[in-house]
């Protein structure tokens, strides 16, 4: 897939001998209207000349000089060596989907609400998805936990999606560094000591669920290794939220450390900006897409944001997502040898067309 806008030549200056085409094409005018050697014309003694040849004639007789000419085009334009931006597969290996289970995701202003439009749409994504893709699913609330290990088998994928299960609080950043830790088991994160603090004590290297105390001061990024943020084809995080985070370490700081690890974490907003009044336990708070948060996070590591505001947009962003992930490789590409090679097809193919026509070429 070719991104037109991304096209630039090597040698530009090269382009001007393009002017060299309407030459071409003067030269061919003059010469079908003065007659070949050998050839009697009775011009001088017709009243008047005969029309040009118009419409289907006209096109037959001068097609292949005009493919000729289009050949000679693209061969000129080869010269400047022209090259683009193109969208290749990647060799994507794992994809964690992180999966929104706070109780703001009760809110029904995406109907029937927005935890069952994002379970209906989260299915729709993994069956866009490669079947030699791995996923695993990531369930957000007050902690994190892998409910799903990155395994190829869509069936255990869809029993983990159907059986997430609302709770208290919402850790987005938590979610962000489990699913790095599950994605990079060799990037070396302490998970405990990102998500609880610099004093936490506990192993490395853990997707398990972790109980978070509370609000916790924000914690320095910190990855050992380092990369170009969104240069990692083979992982990719999915986040699917309303974007309201309150518990945990904070979650632009947690996409530092994945663009660090140059892991791309695609968001989807779930909700509207207005929100909804949800009522439990005697008490009304009303809950709103954070926008901002989720933006924030695709910028930090090179992905994307989408809105979904309808159950059936929800579906669409996954599809269109799966299919995004799966081309993700942007590659400057020199496009001399394929536009010459054209040209010359366009060239042989005009010659054999005249030559057949009126055994000679032009």
């Amino acid at each position: 897939m070719l991104e037109l806008q991304s096209i630039n030549f090597v040698w530009p200056r090269l382009l001007w001998v393009l002017c060299l085409l309407p030459v071409l094409g003067l030269v061919y005018a003059r010469m079908i209207r003065r007659p070949r050697a050998g050839q009697f014309s009775l011009a001088h003694l017709q009243v008047g000349a005969a029309p040009a040849p118009r419409g289907f004639a006209g096109v037959y007789r001068h097609g292949p000089a005009l493919i000729i000419l289009l050949g000679l085009g693209f061969l000129m334009v080869a010269i400047a060596r022209p090259r683009a931006i193109v969208l290749l597969p990647a060799r994507m290996d794992t994809v964690m989907l992180a999966i929104d289970s706070s109780g703001s995701m009760r809110a029904a202003d995406i109907l029937p609400s927005r935890i069952e439009a994002a379970q209906t749409a989260a299915r729709a994504f993994v069956e866009a998805l490669p079947s030699r893709v791995k996923l695993g699913v990531v369930s957000l609330a007050g902690s994190a936990a892998v409910v799903q290990g990155p395994t190829d088998s869509r069936d255990d994928l869809f029993k983990a999606i159907d059986g997430l299960t609302l709770q208290r609080g919402s850790a987005l950043g938590s979610g962000i560094v489990v699913a790095l830790a599950t994605l990079l088991p060799a990037a070396g994160l302490d998970v405990p000591k990102l998500i609880y603090g610099e004093d936490s004590p506990g192993p490395a290297n853990t997707g398990a669920a972790l109980p978070s105390p509370g609000q916790t001061p924000p914690v320095q990024p910190q990855a050992q290794m380092k990369a170009e943020p969104g240069s990692n084809a083979s992982a990719v995080i999915v986040l699917l939220s309303d974007g309201q985070s309150n518990f945990g370490p904070d979650v632009v700081k947690m996409a530092g450390i994945a663009a660090n690890l140059g892991v791309r974490v695609y968001t989807v907003g779930l909700g509207t900006p207005e929100g909804v009044v949800l009522k439990a336990q005697g008490m009304s708070m009303r809950v709103r897409l954070d926008e901002d948060t989720l933006k924030k996070v695709a910028e930090v590591t090179q992905a994307e944001y989408f809105r979904a505001s309808t159950s059936s947009d929800l579906i669409k962003i996954y599809k269109n997502l799966g299919t995004r992930i799966a081309l993700q490789k942007h590659q400057q590409t020199e496009l001399t040898a394929a536009i010459a090679l054209l040209g010359i097809v366009l060239v042989m193919l005009a010659a054999l067309l005249s030559f057949s026509r009126q055994g000679r070429v032009v």
